[in-house]
């Protein structure tokens, strides 16, 4: 045979494709789904802690934000998911047996939480000083003017990359399979080596990475869609609703003092 067919059998196996569908659709893609979302959920609650920490006045907040974020993305994600897996896997046991779906997702949320959480930080210095001074003129405190004003804008400025990160986190879910995951819990990368080792031939794994595409390509293109929308800016009616609820906030604030 010509290097050619081989090349065409090897990877475009229409028959061990379709062999491979059903069960990527069914148990990987819900699985690598889970995966990525819980994580990114997690990941931005505790980026979002990072972050205020990491702009925060005191070095005892300031340092260990710093010291998690230049760990956790200093370290590769693999060597991070066999860290957690391995190492806190006595505690899994006692927490949650023996199943390492969920050390999985703590994993790649403390992973995402450190990149999410330099992206909420830059985000929230990138808001003119001006609007905290003003806030705290209407009579916030420095706690309301941070929470309704400061970072509600920081976090809108960085939403193209939060979709980036979480994109990021739709590839890095099949690093999880280094943790043992049983039938049910496979996620498409799984699935797609299984199989190609099975039948020795690698079109299952082609068919996985092109549901990986399936996921990610839509997910850059909304990255692009959201990054014109905060470019171009919000229409003069949602801008002037938000202004009023701002001020409507303040005098009420300004009426119980």
């Amino acid at each position: 045979m010509d290097p050619l067919s081989t090349l065409w059998e090897t990877f475009f196996d229409w028959d061990a494709m379709r062999e491979a569908l059903p069960e990527m659709l069914t148990v990987g893609l819900p699985n690598t789904l889970i995966l990525a979302v819980s994580a990114a959920l997690l990941g931005s609650v505790l980026g979002l802690l990072l972050a205020v920490a990491g702009i925060s006045r005191s070095r005892w907040l300031r340092w260990p934000a710093r010291i998690y974020t230049d760990v956790f993305r200093g370290l590769p994600a693999a060597a991070t998911i066999l860290l957690i897996g391995v190492g806190l896997a006595p505690l899994g046991m006692q927490v949650w047996g023996p199943d390492p779906y969920p050390l999985g997702i703590l994993a790649l949320s403390l992973i995402a939480a450190a990149y999410i959480g330099e992206i909420f930080r830059s985000g929230i210095q990138s808001v003119e000083a001006a609007q905290l001074e003003g806030a705290r003129a209407l009579g916030f405190s420095w706690a309301d003017a941070m929470r309704l004003v400061i970072i509600p804008q920081g976090i809108r400025r960085v939403l193209p990359a939060w979709v980036n990160q979480l994109i990021a986190l739709i590839k890095d879910s099949s690093l999880v399979y280094f943790l043992g995951l049983v039938a049910s819990q496979r996620e498409l990368f799984r699935i797609g080596q299984d199989y190609a080792a099975t039948t020795g031939n690698e079109s299952a794994l082609l068919l996985a990475g092109l549901c990986y595409l399936a996921l990610t390509v839509p997910l850059t293109h909304v990255v692009n869609w959201i990054d014109r929308r905060l470019r171009n800016g919000r229409p003069a009616t949602a801008s002037t609703e938000e202004d009023d609820d701002i001020a409507s906030y303040a005098a009420t604030e300004g009426d119980r003092r």
